[in-house]
């Protein structure tokens, strides 16, 4: 570890790969359950925003405990007026959602056991999911007369179709790994998903990073206005990286000594 700060409700960590590349990792700790009390959102806001300044070439989000995280403590709800129901909701986008998926940087997301609301909801608005075969997956906040605002209904419905994500929040049903990773909402699971997703963080940090916030670029245009759009903005988001250099050395590498040879940067 080269890097270490605590929080009360997380902790962010850095390391370094074996090549040297900077692997960030964001640990929900706030027993017994990782409940998404005031403290764990305040929390997250100082995590993301140092992240957002400090980014790495990779981000791993995890949880230590029994579970992932049990939900959101319902003190946060308590009285709201309308206006403040909103304020808050625009604040979590604001503050956690949008700055997460907006990092130039490959971001992996382990769940080992039940991962519910606005846990789930962060595991959304990461690059890629990893499950353990034990884990179960559920936004229930029809429990306190809500639906789902911290984005996880729609960023459900572009990975599993909106049939299902209605379906999915609409019973508050825990849905169980292999039947998420059917969905297309979990990319794999795996027995030791913390090795898994760490051992995947790590290759993509030593990958051309550039090439990879290109790629989030990309695909950030067709979510936000389809193939079109994507295509419009590609030419120039690709174009920047024939400035880098990991695109310039992999390309030599590649004529000189073949494929699969290059190391990278991240510049």
């Amino acid at each position: 570890m080269t890097e270490h700060s605590e929080t009360k409700a997380t902790r962010l960590e850095r390391e370094t790969t074996d090549g040297g590349a900077e692997v960030a990792v964001l640990t929900l700790a706030n027993p017994p359950l990782n409940l998404f009390d005031q403290a764990m959102l305040d929390a997250l806001v100082e995590d993301i925003a140092e992240l957002t300044a400090n980014p790495p070439r990779a981000l791993l989000l995890r949880a230590e405990g029994k579970v992932v995280s049990g939900g959101v403590d319902v003190h946060v709800f308590d009285g709201l007026t309308t206006e403040q129901g909103a304020e808050l909701w625009r604040s979590l986008f604001a503050q956690i959602i949008h700055p997460l998926e907006a990092l130039p940087c490959p971001v992996v997301f382990a769940a080992h056991g039940l991962t519910l609301t606005a846990a789930f909801e962060i595991a959304l608005a990461c690059d890629i999911i990893l499950a353990a075969p034990k884990a179960k997956f559920g936004l229930v906040e029809t429990v306190v007369g809500l639906t789902p605002s911290m984005g996880g209904p729609q960023r459900l419905a572009e990975r599993a179709g909106s049939g299902r994500a209605r379906e999915f929040v609409m019973t508050a049903d825990l849905y169980d790994a292999a039947t998420m990773a059917d969905w297309g909402v979990v990319n794999a699971v795996h027995e030791d998903v913390d090795a898994a997703a760490r051992e995947l963080a790590h290759r993509l940090a030593q990958g051309p990073t550039k090439a990879h916030a290109a790629t989030k670029q990309i695909i950030g245009a067709w979510r936000s206005g389809g193939v079109a759009h994507a295509d419009s903005v590609t030419p120039e988001v690709s174009g920047e990286l024939f400035a880098t250099d990991d695109l310039r050395g992999a390309v030599r590498s590649f004529l000189e000594v073949g494929p699969g040879k290059a190391t990278y940067t991240g510049r």
